[in-house]
């Protein structure tokens, strides 16, 4: 058995192969893209040993990943605070996050984190897709109140964006270059508008059969889109093994610090997927609203 340490950068893949005594195999670096990562596999794999290889969680990690295991290695993916938990060290270098992601691998010590397959990645990018348009489109939307508030334009309008309010910024005399930036701005709202919309008719019609989605709609708060969005943030839900463990995985609950009969509780730990953070809180928001809790209680 090889153990294989990768460091991942953007223009390089630095690697260090360590046998099972600990001696050092082989170390280099290939560049990380399909060829790269061929040329890697040919020259380790040329000993006809099984391979285990180990890289820290980071964008690019999952090619990596799934190339490798084509080529037959044996890869996980480490949490990469936990791995430098594990092995902190005062003079930090790729070769050397190399040595010690191959230790961990070597030592069975790998903090592995989840993998979600090939359809839980594209749900994810769905839902996370729409949310970054979405987010453009509020950037846009408040440049827009902002110029107005610049000029002391008073905004009438209930919906600025709507009907109405489209008629009103029509109307008005800005200067330049600021009646231009509202122009383009208005533009790439419409674009962006077309594109979400685009966005939600599909994940409407890819979550109404969902085995999460339908059920999720029945909490309070919880609409179509945040329904998809959490579904697809947490993957198969078979894989927590109690309540408990799934809290900790959304990263709302506080962290702890215990030492003999100290017991600290601190802020939200904030580890696990940002997205699925987001959407809690976003449905709790809505649950609190007075609309929401009339209709939980008429029901």
């Amino acid at each position: 058995m090889l153990y294989v340490g990768l460091d991942l950068s953007r223009k390089r893949l630095d690697w260090q192969a360590l046998e099972p005594g600990g001696a050092v195999a082989g170390v280099g670096a290939v560049p990380p893209d399909r060829d790269g990562l061929r040329l890697l596999a040919r020259r380790l794999g040329d000993a006809g040993q099984p391979i285990k290889a180990v890289i820290e969680s980071m964008t690019g990690a999952r090619f990596v990943h799934d190339q490798l295991e084509l080529a037959g290695w044996d890869v996980r993916i480490a949490d990469a605070v936990k791995a430098r938990g594990i092995a902190p060290l005062a003079c930090k270098t790729d070769r050397i996050d190399c040595w010690v992601l191959a230790e961990l691998a070597r030592l069975e010590l790998v903090p592995e984190i989840w993998l979600p397959d090939p359809s839980v990645r594209a749900e994810r990018e769905r839902a996370r897709f729409r949310l970054h348009l979405v987010k453009h489109r509020s950037s846009l939307k408040n440049r827009i109140h902002a110029i107005l508030f610049q000029h002391g334009i008073p905004n009438a309008s209930s919906d600025l964006f709507g009907a109405g309010g489209r008629q009103l910024l029509e109307r008005l005399a800005l200067p330049e270059p600021w009646a231009s930036t509202v122009r383009a701005s208005l533009a790439l709202i419409d674009t962006l508008d077309e594109q979400i919309d685009a966005c939600e008719q599909k994940l409407r019609r890819l979550g109404a059969d969902h085995r999460y989605v339908p059920l999720l709609c029945t909490v309070p708060g919880i609409g179509w889109v945040l329904a998809y969005t959490i579904a697809a943030e947490l993957g198969d839900i078979d894989r927590f093994p109690s309540p408990r463990k799934l809290t900790g995985y959304t990263g709302l609950c506080p962290r702890v610090y215990q030492s003999g009969e100290r017991d600290l509780r601190g802020p939200l730990a904030k580890q696990g997927p940002r997205y699925l953070r987001w959407a809690l809180v976003e449905a709790a928001t809505h649950a609190c609203t007075p609309r929401c809790i009339a209709t939980a209680t008429s029901n």
